[in-house]
């Protein structure tokens, strides 16, 4: 099995929103990444990052949220042309794990018709709660007609123990992480916004975006657990991590 990390858009927020004594003008590019299995019976996409319109025009499909997390206008990609430039189209994606549905994470998820989709079971739920649109929500982003599996803790995607769904609920109720085994690499926990920025992690910092402090705690507890047993902890929007990581046709294997 290999994994491909993409580029799923970059985006613009305050910084304050992740670094607590960071000043309120102060702003911060975040990367959006999506993450390609290539599993020996089906290519396994987590995430699918931003709408390729948002690069345009972010306030016609996110409206006010646009203003909270601005697309950087002179970044245009995202996961289908990330994919092409690999020589795959969205047909050939058999499974996308969604790591909850906020919109920089699932805003392609319309374009893989032919895939049958995994979340967790709180994060479906949270969707339909009657205060979404609060909590970052949008329907046009995750709400289509293609399967939806829901999930609980340790959800087994393949069904052969190399890609293994892990409950990180604080972000939102919901997230999951997606635990990868490669036969070199070894172990990889791909965490999402369970941890936005490895400082997060490092320092124990709660996001002002978080919705539930506590949970997520518990939750870097546990990620520093699967970190200590060896595995390697891909971040959700750490600028510094991405520029290291291999990225498109690179892969980890």
């Amino acid at each position: 099995m290999k994994m491909h990390v993409l580029d799923g858009g970059r985006l613009q927020m305050r910084r304050r929103i992740y670094v607590p004594d960071a000043d309120k003008t102060e702003t911060i590019e975040l990367p959006v990444i999506a993450i390609l299995f290539r599993h020996p019976e089906g290519n396994v996409l987590f995430d699918t990052g931003c709408h390729p319109s948002v690069s345009e025009d972010a306030e016609a499909r996110w409206g006010k949220l646009a203003g909270v997390m601005t697309p950087i206008g002179a970044h245009s990609q995202n996961v289908v042309d990330s994919l092409s430039a690999m020589g795959l189209q969205p047909s050939d994606i058999d499974v996308v794990v969604n790591s909850h549905f906020h919109p920089d994470h699932c805003g392609c998820n319309e374009f893989f018709t032919e895939a049958r989709f995994v979340v967790h079971e709180a994060e479906l739920a949270a969707a339909k709660a009657p205060d979404a649109p609060t909590q970052g929500y949008l329907p046009r982003e995750w709400d289509h007609s293609m399967p939806m599996k829901t999930v609980g803790e340790g959800h087994d995607v393949m069904g052969d123990g190399r890609l293994i769904c892990v409950h990180l609920p604080g972000h939102t109720p919901g997230l999951i992480g997606l635990l990868a085994e490669l036969e070199k690499t070894g172990k990889v926990l791909c965490v999402s916004d369970a941890v936005s920025l490895r400082r997060n992690l490092d320092n124990d910092e709660i996001p002002k975006n978080a919705g539930d402090p506590e949970a997520l705690l518990a939750s870097y507890a546990r990620i520093r657990e699967f970190e200590a047993a060896g595995a390697m902890v891909i971040c959700g929007h750490d600028d510094e991590q991405v520029r290291r990581l291999k990225m498109g046709e690179d892969a980890y294997d």
